[in-house]
């Protein structure tokens, strides 16, 4: 088959870290273009903006929206109306109504859309979900601890209203949970910590149950200065789960069982390859509307300003 000729917009941090390399890993397809009104990339024709580039690339077939939140709904919207394949980097909105139009949008025009929630795409995330399967969980504890001041440095965006703040990371967990854990998880309270200076918070404490009440807690922070924590245990009748370096590595009673390299985006530019040769969707609001349920419910707490 020939590849699928994909555009990138948006070529901040996330972009150059993971979508253009594990690109040019995939033979599935070619990046022809990128879109972006502050940065070019060397040996890729580079436009100041979407329309420009799709009007001097036609054939462009599938585009991968790597931009702030806060704007990837028009964009998307404008994608999906002219029949572009796409691919949104997570969280595919900043609202859950957003999310479910692009879904309504991309059925009527009969073309993919992938909502990437890239850490489901861990090596041992799917393992953790077997090995679930069929045991009473009795308890989880989410410890979800990051420096923004090493993975977001100057990206002033993730403070302001629909940048998530905390949640930016955290929903990172949440997209794994949503994936391992049997039935649906409800939240039942969050504590919310905001710096004076911010419409997003820095910190925050959840409280979710699942289908059989057991609870989950959650401690999310994004001023870990020690280790960077991305752990996840559950606490169940035949034993205890462990997974840490946020998906990649996994432990039953302390007892490594799984253990390997981050291959996420690879895995995930293979799946969407899948859903563009078949028209499919496969977008999952659950992780965006626990976050969303956090907001309407949290309790908002000020805390010292956030200075870079």
């Amino acid at each position: 088959m020939r590849p699928i000729k994909i555009a990138i917009v948006g070529l901040g941090k996330i972009a150059r870290d993971q979508h253009i390399p594990a690109l040019a890993a995939n033979d599935g397809f070619e990046l022809v273009a990128v879109a972006s009104p502050n940065h070019a990339l060397s040996g890729v024709p580079s436009f100041s903006d979407l329309p420009t580039l799709l009007q001097a690339l036609p054939d462009v077939a599938a585009v991968a929206l790597c931009t702030t939140p806060q704007v990837r709904y028009e964009i998307a919207r404008y994608c999906l109306d002219r029949g572009l394949h796409v691919l949104l980097e997570k969280p595919p909105g900043v609202t859950v109504s957003e999310v479910i139009a692009l879904i309504d949008l991309a059925k009527q025009k009969g073309v993919a859309l992938f909502a990437s929630w890239h850490s489901r795409h861990a090596a041992a995330v799917q393992p953790a979900g077997q090995w679930l399967l069929g045991r009473k969980i009795r308890e989880i504890t989410v410890t979800w601890k990051e420096n923004v001041r090493v993975w977001h440095p100057g990206q002033t965006w993730i403070w302001k209203a629909g940048g998530l703040g905390v949640f930016d990371p955290g929903i990172n967990a949440l997209s794994i949970l949503t994936r391992i854990i049997p039935g649906p998880l409800v939240l039942q309270d969050a504590e919310l910590f905001y710096p004076t200076n911010c419409a997003s918070p820095i910190a925050a404490r959840l409280v979710l149950t699942d289908a059989q009440g057991a609870p989950a807690r959650m401690e999310l922070d994004f001023l870990q200065t020690g280790p960077q924590r991305w752990d996840i245990e559950v606490q169940t009748d035949r034993g205890r789960l462990s997974l840490s370096k946020g998906g990649c590595t996994m432990a039953v009673d302390g007892h490594s069982m799984q253990t390997e390299p981050t291959m996420e985006y690879p895995s995930l530019y293979q799946h969407f390859a899948e859903l563009v040769r078949g028209q499919r969707i496969d977008v999952d609001v659950a992780p965006l509307q626990l976050v969303a349920d956090a907001f309407l419910r949290g309790r908002r707490e000020e805390v010292a300003a956030f200075i870079e």
